[in-house]
């Protein structure tokens, strides 16, 4: 990678990892609340509802919080949420009717009754990994086999076969430490190093555009090509090249309102 771009890119991390990134970014929600299990929950829902519009979305992570009464935890594993998102055809959100996000909830239950956590689930699905897969790969794929299995599709997306965009992304804020955004939970069992950037139609197509990436289409492979490149550039912390193409995404947004 040209180190004219590599500079470029670390310019950018540093002025957009910052504590107002999270103002209507869905992390800002895991921020509200307190303690490792409330938070770990939150982020965990908030980051299934993150796709499509902001301004929609958004609220409906808000909704819950506010059913919750902030302890979302317990909202979640008492089946408290029972009252609040009752197994009906109404819809919910998009694709998700309230019938599909209380059978999402309830499984989310047994794993919380089962495990005590979800940072408890994905240190045990660490440890008990032995195909060879790295410490992310085995939580990405322990999480959406639990729901998958209990016949959930959907909500969680598996990686290798999608772009995993939203588990990416809770892994990223669960992970990373030393972070004004991200939470730095699970930083005892999962390397840093090995997290990938969360991809989309329009994060392949501004990496296309930097010369990251070559491919014609985006896949899996386009997020492992993605977080090979950020390595030459954090390589200590790869996924910190989310922050960074934001910046070049903002930048590049005012470029051609001033053109």
């Amino acid at each position: 990678m040209d180190e004219d771009l590599k500079t470029l890119l670390r310019q950018y991390a540093d002025r957009y990892e910052t504590a107002g990134f999270i103002s209507g970014d869905p992390s800002w929600f895991m921020h509200q609340v307190q303690g490792r299990y409330n938070r770990e929950t939150l982020a965990f829902v908030a980051s299934c509802l993150s796709y499509g519009s902001r301004k929609q979305f958004l609220p409906k992570i808000q909704q819950l919080l506010d059913c919750s009464g902030g302890d979302f935890h317990e909202w979640v594993s008492k089946g408290e949420f029972e009252r609040d998102i009752p197994a009906t055809g109404q819809c919910f959100y998009r694709l998700y009717s309230y019938e599909k996000m209380n059978a999402f909830l309830r499984m989310l239950r047994q794993l919380l009754n089962d495990y005590d956590s979800l940072g408890d689930y994905a240190a045990h699905s660490v440890e008990h990994c032995h195909d060879g897969s790295s410490d992310v790969l085995a939580i990405l794929d322990a999480v959406s086999d639990y729901f998958w299995s209990r016949g959930l599709t959907g909500i969680v997306p598996k990686p290798r076969t999608s772009l995993c965009k939203r588990p990416v992304m809770f892994l990223r804020w669960m992970v990373r430490d030393g972070s004004p955004v991200d939470l730095g939970l699970w930083t005892e069992f999962v390397d840093k190093r090995n997290l990938y950037i969360p991809m989309d139609t329009h994060v392949f197509q501004m990496s296309q555009r930097l010369g990251l990436l070559q491919q014609n289409s985006a896949s899996w492979k386009s997020v492992e090509l993605l977080r090979n490149q950020m390595l030459e550039v954090f390589p200590d912390d790869p996924s910190r090249g989310d922050f960074a193409l934001f910046g070049y995404d903002v930048s590049d947004d005012r470029k051609g309102e001033n053109d």
